[in-house]
This record gives C-alpha cells, sequence and structure tokens, in this order.
C-alpha cells in the first residue's frame, strides 16, 4: 500500500513541479505585457497634443494682436491729424454703446471710417474727374460734386449707426413688456432683483437677444459693482428707452426709500401694456389715410378702366 512519503511518489510530485516551472518559464516572457510601447505611444500623443495647444495659443495671440496693431496704427493717425478730440467725446460713445458697439476702439473706427470713407470717395471723384478728358462741366461743378461725395462719406457711418440704434431699441421695445410681467412673477415668487433679472434674461433670450444681453450684464454688475444704482443707470445708458428709465427710477427708489419693489414693478407693467396697446391703437387709426395714396394709385385706374372701358369701345366704333 502506497503512502505520501514512497519515494515514487515524491519523485512524480517533483517531477510534475518541475515540469510546471519550466513551462511557466517559457511562458512567462509571452504572456508579460509590453509596458514601454504603449507608454512610448501615449508620451508621443501627449506630445502632438501640446504642441497642438501651443499652435492654437500662438494663433490667438497672433489675432489678438493684428486688431491691437490696428488700434494702434488709428491712434496714432488720429493724433497726428489732431481727430483725437473727436473719440473723447462721452455723446458719440453713448450713441455707439446704445447701437450695441461697446467695444473700448469703438469711437476710434467710428471716427477714423469717416474721414477715411470721405477722404476716399472725393479722391476717386477727383480721379474720375481727371482721367475724362471729354467732360464739359465746368471747374465749380466738379467741386460742387467732390465735396458732396465727401459729405456723403463723412455722414454714412452716422446713418448706419442711427439704423442699427433705431432697429435694436424697436427690437427691445417690442420684447420690453414680456420682460416686465416676468421681472413682476420673478420678485412675487421670493426673487431677489438680482437673481430675477438673471432668470428673466436666460427667458427673453429666444424673444430679443440684445435685451437679453443688456439685462443679463446688469445682473452681473448687480453682484460686482456693489453700486445698485449705478448698475441701474447703465442698464438706461446701454438701452436709451425712456421705458427702462422708468423701471431703472422705480428700483433705485425703492433701494433707497425700502418700497416694496413687487407694487412698484406691477406699476410699471400695466402702464408699459397701456402704452403698447394705445401705440397699436395710433398705429391702426393711421392705416385709413396711409392706403389712401395706394389705392388710388393702384385701385382707381383699374376701376375706371373697367367701368368707361366698354362705354369708351362703343364710341369709337371699334
Amino acid at each position: 500500500m502506497t503512502t505520501l512519503l514512497d519515494t515514487e511518489t515524491i519523485i512524480l510530485t517533483l517531477s510534475a513541479v518541475g515540469a510546471f516551472a519550466s513551462i511557466m518559464a517559457l511562458a512567462l516572457p509571452f504572456l508579460k505585457r509590453n509596458q514601454v510601447g504603449p507608454r512610448q505611444k501615449e508620451i508621443s500623443e501627449r506630445r502632438k497634443e501640446l504642441s497642438r495647444e501651443q499652435r492654437e495659443d500662438l494663433a490667438r495671440k497672433g489675432t489678438r494682436e493684428r486688431p491691437q496693431a490696428r488700434i494702434t496704427m488709428i491712434k496714432r493717425l488720429l493724433v497726428h491729424f489732431n481727430l483725437s478730440k473727436l473719440a473723447a467725446s462721452p455723446g458719440l460713445r453713448r450713441k455707439l454703446l446704445i447701437a450695441g458697439y461697446r467695444q473700448q476702439s469703438a469711437v476710434l473706427i467710428f471716427v477714423f471710417l469717416r474721414f477715411t470713407i470721405a477722404f476716399s470717395l472725393m479722391l476717386l471723384t477727383l480721379l474720375f474727374f481727371l482721367a475724362d478728358k471729354n467732360s464739359d462741366l465746368p471747374f465749380l461743378g466738379q467741386a460742387a460734386i467732390m465735396a458732396a461725395g465727401g459729405l456723403f462719406g463723412f455722414w454714412l457711418p452716422a446713418i448706419i449707426i442711427a439704423n442699427a440704434t433705431q432697429k435694436r431699441q424697436q427690437d427691445m421695445e417690442l420684447a420690453f413688456p414680456e420682460a416686465l410681467d416676468l421681472l413682476v412673477i420673478c420678485v412675487q415668487a421670493g426673487l431677489s432683483i438680482d437673481a430675477a433679472f438673471s432668470r428673466v434674461s436666460e427667458e427673453i433670450s429666444s424673444i430679443s437677444t440684445a435685451l437679453s444681453l443688456e439685462i443679463s450684464l446688469t445682473a452681473a454688475e448687480l453682484t460686482f459693482l456693489g453700486d445698485r444704482p449705478k448698475a441701474y443707470d447703465n442698464l438706461y445708458e446701454r438701452t436709451g428707452l425712456e421705458s427702462v428709465r422708468s423701471l431703472t427710477t422705480a428700483l433705485s427708489q425703492s433701494d433707497k426709500y425700502g418700497t416694496p419693489v413687487g407694487a412698484a414693478l406691477l406699476v410699471l407693467s400695466e402702464e408699459s401694456r397701456n402704452t403698447r396697446m394705445s401705440k397699436g391703437e395710433s398705429k391702426a387709426a393711421a392705416l385709413p389715410a396711409q392706403l389712401t395714396v395706394p389705392m388710388i394709385i393702384f385701385f382707381l385706374p383699374p376701376l375706371f378702366l373697367v367701368v368707361i372701358g366698354p362705354a369708351a369701345l362703343q364710341i369709337s366704333g371699334l
């Protein structure tokens, strides 16, 4: 009867252990993962990523430096021609702000464009007259045309700014009653003015992007500026709307005297709705007078042709 301590059993056990160890010694180099290759690949990818990020940073820096270089050149030109005082006008700065151009360099670019376009049109007119040898126009007429071209170029940027201001204010004026109603709801629900402005700016972004942006800027100023009446005044300065002026005055008085904000906003909301309704009624009342001329031009001639045409054909014998 064999036992575990028999010689044959020990030999077989040692042989099996040796065979297993030999197999493992041969198989381990193949089973062991190569850590160098993936690590090198990871390092190479990271280098490529850092290189790409560095190139993007350099590109962004270059795009920032190029406009700054242009602005510096414009400043030097304005100083050279003694036009820098025009760029320091607070009224011009406010006009551009209401039009939506809030960059620091907007005034400089506006003044530069006015004189550049005027000079360019005058120069082009002069070159045209010099090239046209057969022109019978006298010198005074040519000078008048050159002056008219210069004046047109000088006032063209102002006309564009005025048109942009009108469109922007109309867009904000149409969306203001909805914004005021939402502000009343937010305040009556228990939100603070800062939180109410932030929520209203999010809700009306689909209605009026300009008004949403101005209200969000006011919310940021209320949080970080510290001077709440100044933040309200800045909202009016950026919009130029009398309805916004009424809102900012009510909010400033509420902060100063401690009056309920919700009641004041509710009164303003009702007034805004009534004003909007009265404007609609006035436009509807003016519609018949505006339609008179188109009806006379496009409706009466065909009517006379249909009524009098057959009789005229019979009289003429045709």
